[in-house]
């Protein structure tokens, strides 16, 4: 089954389709500089930030918006971790950092139509299909079962002075927890499959990974939210096109996702850190997650954009960080150890 989801604007996906950053399209870009240079498309004229940056006096000319900084200490800004922070798992990840690397196990393990042999949720639909839902489970659990150091990004997030009270994480891999696995103060909430859980849209688990159906608002500092399931602790994994068509069409009205989730969003920020919004699917669930939270947003993206790239950015008033994610960690670390020094 191909899955088609609604058009964004009127427009067709455009997955393959990118324009440098020079190209009088681009939205809303920030490359160091302590306010955002802003060039948006005239349907959505993008904001200047005002905000000050935290100076890096390492040499380094890049600085963290003091935006972040703060909000990361005071609980107001919520890391939107993808698949791409394991490129900083030191020593490289054992587990697919991609869509295209999962897709290249689950193909190589079953075959597939060679029209769908690059498309993930395709590929697994197919799989789900004529080799059945628990081969698909199996081999997703097999792709992800190899232990994942932390990376340095998600070890800052796990020991701020203050623990965040929301973290999402929108990748199947057990990085984030096993940061996260020396607090008992922490929860995780993840997505179901409907194929699997009919009528339940998602589960609590406690630091253990014990199941908590009686889950209270608030019993845990920490909620790392996983939208699409994950391997740890129960192998919970939204992947097919059918995964996806059910959460899709409830999504608009919120019901998949976690009423505890709506409530801490609300008046925050979110930074998106490790993702790329090429398809349709990765932009529905951002603009879905963030619904209700503030106006303004970042998203560390470096390199070239696509156009429905650009278009998303401008129209959930993100703003774009064009520098690597492992430079922006590096930065990030340095103005969070100036502001423990100033708070001391």
């Amino acid at each position: 089954m191909d899955m088609n989801l609604p058009s964004e604007n009127g427009d067709a996906d455009d997955t393959d389709e990118r324009i440098a950053p020079s190209d009088p399209d681009m939205s809303m870009t920030w490359s160091g500089d302590a306010s955002v240079v802003a060039v948006a498309p005239a349907s959505a004229p993008a904001a200047r930030s005002t905000d000050h940056a935290t100076p890096n006096p390492g040499g380094n000319s890049m600085s963290i918006p003091a935006q972040i900084v703060e909000g990361l200490y005071n609980g107001r800004v919520i890391p939107y971790l993808g698949p791409a922070v394991l490129e900083l798992v030191p020593g490289g990840s054992p587990v697919p950092r991609t869509p295209e690397g999962l897709v290249g196990i689950l193909t190589s393990r079953v075959s597939v139509p060679h029209r769908i042999r690059g498309k993930l949720t395709a590929a697994a639909q197919f799989v789900e299909n004529f080799k059945h839902r628990k081969t698909l489970v199996k081999h997703m659990a097999d792709a992800f079962t190899p232990s994942v150091v932390p990376s340095p990004l998600h070890s800052l997030v796990a020991a701020l002075p203050l623990p965040l009270p929301l973290v999402v994480d929108t990748w199947y891999d057990d990085a984030m927890s096993a940061a996260l696995a020396g607090r008992k103060d922490w929860g995780q909430v993840q997505g179901l499959a409907q194929s699997e859980h009919f009528g339940t849209w998602y589960a609590h688990y406690d630091a253990a990974g014990a199941a908590v159906p009686d889950y209270l608002p608030g019993q845990w500092k920490t909620l790392l939210y996983k939208p699409l399931g994950g391997h740890w602790p129960a192998d919970n994994f939204l992947v097919s096109d059918s995964d996806h068509v059910e959460v899709l069409t409830e999504i608009d009205i919120q019901t998949p996702i976690p009423s505890e989730v709506q409530r801490l969003r609300v008046g925050c920020h979110f930074v998106f850190l490790g993702c790329r919004f090429n398809d349709q699917l990765t932009r529905s669930f951002a603009r879905q997650i963030m619904k209700r939270s503030s106006d303004l947003h970042w998203a560390v993206l470096p390199g070239e954009l696509t156009r429905m790239e650009q278009r998303f950015l401008a129209e959930q008033r993100i703003q774009r960080i064009d520098v690597s994610l492992e430079e922006f960690v590096t930065n990030l670390q340095h103005a969070l150890r100036q502001r423990d020094k100033a708070a001391a």
